[in-house]
């Protein structure tokens, strides 16, 4: 392995960890509205129920250091975490599927807080095309390799019905897309440098059934 190769590894954040420093600014947001200055690993802990030597660990990745019997200072970590999770910058990014979760992802502006925009949505329903949804202008799929040279655009957002989602999935990479988030129960497969995210809601229901049923029978 080459040293360059080594070193891009060695910045790899393990993945556990950037699904947890979203839970920490978010509780270190609430502690800030409460009026607290400065949070510990240890008060994060009790909060969130997650050992303070992990979220010390998960921090140590983080370009910020904390104080000795005082913690870190709030508003730098904050800042410092949103930088860190690319929540500072504005990604902008196409929707595929302008259903009942695909229109409410358009209706929710909060995305925007956390970095991501949704600049424009594809569907073939004749009724939604040419019309807008939060503002937010609906073309026909056909026309996304145009669109794609009209916005800086670089994430799709896949909502389309399953039979279609590997379809549409190719269609996107074919046309420019880096980064698909996938909110399909469909693992779509992708060339190696594009990444995906799969966000299926059916599966966190299964998981959440799952262990409804074996707390019930204990």
């Amino acid at each position: 392995m080459s040293s360059l190769l080594q070193n891009k590894e060695s910045l790899r954040v393990p993945e556990p960890t950037l699904r947890r420093l979203p839970w920490y600014l978010s509780n270190v947001k609430l502690l800030k509205q409460k009026g607290e200055r400065f949070v510990s690993s240890t008060q994060i802990s009790k909060e969130i129920n997650i050992d303070a030597s992990q979220i010390a660990k998960d921090l140590s990745y983080v370009n910020i250091s904390g104080r000795t019997r005082v913690g870190y200072e709030i508003d730098t970590l904050i800042a410092v975490l949103e930088d860190f999770l690319g929540f500072t910058n504005l990604h902008k990014a196409f929707l595929f599927g302008v259903g009942s979760l695909g229109g409410a992802l358009l209706h929710d502006s909060g995305l925007r807080h956390f970095g991501l925009e949704i600049v424009a949505a594809f569907d073939v329903n004749p009724l939604l095309v040419g019309s807008k949804l939060n503002g937010i202008p609906i073309f026909h799929t056909d026309d996304f390799p145009r669109k794609m040279q009209e916005y800086d655009v670089n994430i799709g957002v896949l909502t389309v019905p399953i039979e279609i989602a590997q379809q549409i999935t190719d269609y996107m990479v074919e046309g420019g897309i880096k980064a698909v988030w996938n909110f399909t129960p469909f693992r779509i497969r992708v060339p190696e440098s594009i990444v995906v995210q799969n966000t299926s809601l059916y599966a966190h229901l299964a998981v959440m059934f799952n262990r409804l049923n074996y707390n019930e029978i204990k």
